[in-house]
């Protein structure tokens, strides 16, 4: 992910759209989509389904906030920090 950039200053994504793009993440891996699965109590059918409900995509970015690792993985692939997916899990919270 590029964050596009406006008069000088570059601008995250929403925080819907940081969640989708985490999710995408996730689910590149077999072991981490089946733990995100597991952990959440989801499961694949809820989570297409709540795909556009705040509530399943805060739980996404939960899911990632509680593993450290992958909360830095994710955020090194999507070229952003992970202060920012924090923040948009707890803008999803809300």
């Amino acid at each position: 992910m590029r964050p596009d950039t406006h008069n000088g200053r570059q601008e995250s994504p929403d925080a819907p759209t940081l969640a989708l793009m985490a999710l995408a993440w996730t689910v590149e891996d077999e072991r981490r989509a089946d733990r995100l699965l597991a952990l959440t109590g989801l499961d694949a059918d809820a989570l297409r389904a709540g795909i556009g409900d705040p509530g399943v995509l805060g739980a996404v970015l939960a899911f990632l906030a509680d593993h450290e690792p992958d909360l830095i993985a994710c955020a090194q692939a999507l070229e952003t920090i992970p202060e920012a997916l924090i923040a948009a899990k707890e803008e999803l919270s809300r």
